[in-house]
């Protein structure tokens, strides 16, 4: 338990998951495997806009250049184990959690705002990530699929840095950091409605 609470600290997240939420996976792995799948779909998306966005940040556009095949290489693994589970990609969920999020920060401002505000956004998306994927890789019955959501976790734990210390990087720090205290707090606030269903974060 207390290594559980060490990996919340580290990550900064204020609310736990709700462990009762990898019984409700258990029960639909099918289910969580395409939503993982979109969620990677989806992040390989956000490192694209942001190269598109703010072609001249060089060091961003490397690494999201980087970041955008390892997220599809993500989805190709995820995929590939559907395939071998005899079934097919579903369609796409909406993600309430990911919409919620981002209604936190207010519309307007510069465009060096709207970046910060978008790497903070992905910071805390792959932090949540790498906490549901923890819980994956230590609870869940099949092994070989704990063990493969054990890797991802690693993966999701540098990207949350990676974004984290970019919005720090582009921003007066103190003034990040405050942003980043207000958005995790409001994140708690809208994980106490979720935990109930089989998706990466719902």
């Amino acid at each position: 338990m207390e290594d559980k609470k060490e990996h919340i600290k580290m990550l900064g997240l204020k609310l736990p998951t709700d462990p009762r939420w990898v019984n409700i996976v258990e029960k639909n792995i099918d289910e969580i495997l395409t939503d993982h799948a979109y969620c990677e779909q989806k992040a390989a998306s956000t490192a694209i806009s942001l190269i598109i966005g703010y072609p001249e940040y060089k060091e961003l556009v490397s690494e999201m250049t980087l970041l955008a095949q390892e997220e599809m290489s993500h989805f190709k693994m995820v995929h590939d184990r559907i395939l071998e589970r005899g079934e097919h990609l579903g369609r796409e969920r909406k993600d309430a959690y990911v919409n919620k999020l981002r209604t936190y920060f207010p519309k307007g401002g510069s465009r060096n705002t709207h970046l910060i505000q978008k790497l903070l956004y992905a910071a805390l998306i792959e932090a949540r990530s790498c906490e549901r994927f923890r819980l994956l890789s230590e609870e869940l019955k099949d092994k070989e699929l704990a063990d493969f959501y054990r890797k991802l976790m690693i993966s999701e734990a540098n990207h949350y840095t990676m974004f984290l210390s970019f919005a720090r990087q582009y921003g007066n720090r103190e003034e990040v950091d405050q942003m980043w205290q207000g958005l995790l707090a409001f994140e708690a606030e809208i994980m106490k409605d979720l935990g109930k269903e089989e998706t990466v974060h719902g």
